[in-house]
């Protein structure tokens, strides 16, 4: 690869990078299909299903990991006669 393609690459993966959500407790980046919980106050954000276990208090909201493109995908539609 020369220097452009390799800056390209960068710039693409550290803007998918930033663009996660991320476990608060652990780092992990939650699967699709997992569960998450959402925390308020001094450990706000998401937990994932593995860390859930090791806090007391209960979560705000659970929800469930969709898959990235959820509610993008190109529906059919009748088309008129």
């Amino acid at each position: 690869m020369d220097t452009f393609q390799r800056l390209l690459v960068r710039r693409g993966v550290g803007a998918l990078e930033a663009s996660r959500d991320r476990c608060q407790d652990c780092g992990r980046t939650p699967l699709t299909g997992e569960h998450v919980h959402l925390y308020d106050g001094r450990g706000s954000g998401i937990v994932c299903a593995l860390c859930r276990p090791r806090r007391r208090e209960a979560p705000v909201a659970s929800e469930l990991v969709r898959h990235c493109e959820h509610g993008l995908a190109v529906r059919l539609t009748p088309s008129a006669a």
